[in-house]
């Protein structure tokens, strides 16, 4: 991706040289977020991105693309070979990628990783078949679970949950990998009893099988779950919501994580300040392109959920509006 990336603008300023003075435009300049499955919040606030940054790109000469991705670990594990600029990442995620932790331990500290902002609560969700009569997580032991798909940072916190349990995924009837485009449709076709999700809320890829198949939420509660809390720094006991879907007018009780916006000190500093720019200088505007986005403050964004070292580029525009 780079190495086109790099052609492509070659190319331009190779063409840009023949063209006379005073018609040339921006040298075009490239970047790239990675966000998640196309029915998660990843994706949209990626999007969402995007578009604001494209909105100017006459000015500053950037063009910003979206990829959907098997989510948190493989967008930091890619953001590190140098592939993509940008990527969503649970705070956790971020957390143990900087420290060389669990699922990094084997490739060490990612020294080069930087936070740019955090965006949305991301509550861990279990969504389960109604047939299947499950009320609460230990009524899953013996069922047909989705997992997650490895690389993402649902998995791994499932893999900590079951671990925090004294559970292993032998302990499920059929411990599925399915990406996270792929649960919600298995759960409704009878080929799995339920799903394990990180993601804010609302979320289409939880509206769906609530509304084709009556879904219905579980809490994750109990000593396991409480004990993660108070362990991790990252984590927080949550709600979802009630009146976000149907038959679900109550709050669900849950824990979970921020969904966090990271980079790489390899990243220019300049491509940094313009994505944080166009996002800060259009809030209300990010605000209102997804519901899981409307209650974000800026001045939480830039500290909570942050493990990594902000990077320059970003610390440069919050400086310039009096936040830090």
């Amino acid at each position: 991706m780079k190495k086109l990336s790099f052609y492509i603008s070659a190319v331009a300023a190779a063409t840009a040289m023949l063209a006379p003075v005073g018609s040339v435009q921006a040298q075009q300049k490239f970047m790239t977020i990675g966000t998640g499955g196309v029915t998660g919040v990843y994706y949209a606030a990626g999007g969402a991105i995007c578009r604001l940054v494209n909105k100017d790109r006459a000015k500053h000469g950037y063009r910003c693309s979206v990829e959907s991705t098997g989510g948190s670990v493989v967008n930091i594990n890619t953001i590190k070979a140098g592939e993509l600029d940008f990527g969503v990442s649970q705070s956790d995620v971020q957390y143990n990628a900087y420290n060389g932790a669990k699922q990094f331990e084997k490739d060490g500290k990612h020294s080069d990783l930087r936070a740019v902002f955090s965006i949305h609560p991301e509550p861990f969700t279990v969504l389960s078949r109604k047939e299947a009569n499950i009320t609460k997580f230990e009524d899953l032991k013996g069922k047909r679970m989705n997992v997650g798909n490895p690389g993402s940072g649902s998995r791994a916190a499932m893999d900590e949950l079951l671990a925090s349990m004294s559970w292993k995924t032998s302990d499920f009837g059929l411990a599925a990998e399915l990406k996270a485009d792929e649960h919600g449709a298995a759960l409704c076709d009878n080929k799995i009893d339920a799903f394990f999700y990180g993601v804010g809320h609302p979320s289409a890829n939880i509206q769906d099988p609530i509304t084709t198949c009556g879904a219905k939420l579980v809490p994750i509660t109990g000593p396991a779950a409480d004990k993660l809390v108070k362990a991790n720094s990252y984590y927080a006991a949550v709600d979802i919501p009630g009146g976000l879907y149907a038959g679900h007018p109550n709050p669900t009780r849950t824990y979970g994580v921020l969904a966090s916006f990271v980079s790489s000190a390899k990243v220019p500093d300049a491509t940094v300040y313009e994505l944080v720019k166009a996002v800060f200088e259009n809030f209300e505007e990010f605000k209102k392109l997804h519901p899981a986005l409307v209650g974000l403050d800026p001045k939480r964004m830039i500290k909570d959920g942050l493990s990594a070292p902000l990077h320059p580029g970003a610390v440069k525009y919050y400086k310039e509006k009096g936040w830090m």
